[in-house]
């Protein structure tokens, strides 16, 4: 009798389950569906409808309007290296601040470790920030969107944690066969942690490709913007109704604005399918044990 409540029970709760995770899906994916369909409806459909779901005629308008712009393939060309260069500086120094912290033998471990999570808690701020980039000369250049943001405390502290899950045997064998520390490093602690580094390069691609806010501060010069300061751009000068791209005038600011977010959201989403099977194994595995 007693198995059976559990059975069904269990039946229940898998179902209430299961209708959460559609609900919270089809919350999550549906407004992504419909930026998608606007972006490609036609401009007669946008103005002459308060609201449009699904558009009846096909039209490429938005995406011709943004392709327009001469600067667009620099502007991408530019995320792209930032995003690629940017995501292996992180994982560089993030593995190696990572691994000697992993290290229970470590002298003054434990005072880094209070200096790394110090900075979890309490940041100097935009002006001090910015001021230190431009003391350093870095300002107008690329450097300005990486360095700053090199490593970030929170996800060397998670790699940390798998660093120190590996058997310590591993080590003690790579030291008897003559392996000294950097090759423990990149030969054996690397290869066992991909699963983690590739959840993290994720991360790292995924604040690079969004950066915004420091290439505003930072570059001056539009032939280095990134893309999402380009597209940015694009939207204003749509509401107003200008164009500096070309002489014809622009289709209305709702498509371009939908056309904008699939542009520059698409080719990060693109990444994850190579990276899934990773995903929630690597962010697990370091956030076991403290």
């Amino acid at each position: 009798m007693n198995q059976k409540n559990r059975s069904w029970g269990t039946h229940l709760f898998d179902g209430l389950n299961l209708a959460i995770l559609l609900v919270v899906s089809a919350v999550m994916i549906i407004p992504f569906i419909y930026i998608i369909l606007i972006s490609f409806a036609t401009e007669q459909e946008v103005l002459s409808k308060s609201f449009l779901i699904f558009p009846t005629k096909f039209s490429l308008e938005g995406y011709r309007y943004i392709f327009s712009t001469p600067i667009l393939l620099r502007s991408l060309a530019v995320t792209i290296g930032v995003t690629v260069i940017g995501t292996l500086v992180n994982l560089l120094l993030t593995v190696l601040m990572a691994y000697p912290l992993a290290r229970k033998d470590l002298y003054g471990r434990r005072p880094v470790m209070l200096m790394v999570i110090f900075t979890m808690l309490f940041n100097a701020g935009i002006v001090p920030t910015f001021l230190i980039v431009k003391e350093l000369h870095l300002t107008n250049t690329y450097w300005a969107l990486i360095i700053p943001s090199a490593i970030s405390a929170f996800n060397m502290i998670i790699i940390k944690n798998f660093f120190q899950q590996l058997p310590d045997g591993l080590e003690e064998s790579a030291k008897i066969d003559g392996c000294n520390d950097l090759g423990i490093l990149f030969r054996i602690v690397i290869p066992l942690s991909l699963p983690a580094l590739a959840t993290f390069s994720l991360f790292y691609a995924v604040t690079h490709w969004n950066t915004f806010l420091s290439a505003i501060l930072y570059i001056n010069d539009s032939k280095k913007w990134p893309i999402q300061v380009l597209l940015r751009q694009i939207v204003i000068l749509s509401e107003k109704g200008l164009s500096d791209m070309n002489e014809a005038p622009p289709p209305p600011s709702k498509i371009i604005n939908m056309a904008v977010i699939v542009f520059s959201t698409v080719p990060i989403l693109s990444i994850y399918p190579f990276l899934q099977k990773h995903f929630a194994k690597g962010v697990l595995l370091g956030s076991v044990k403290g």
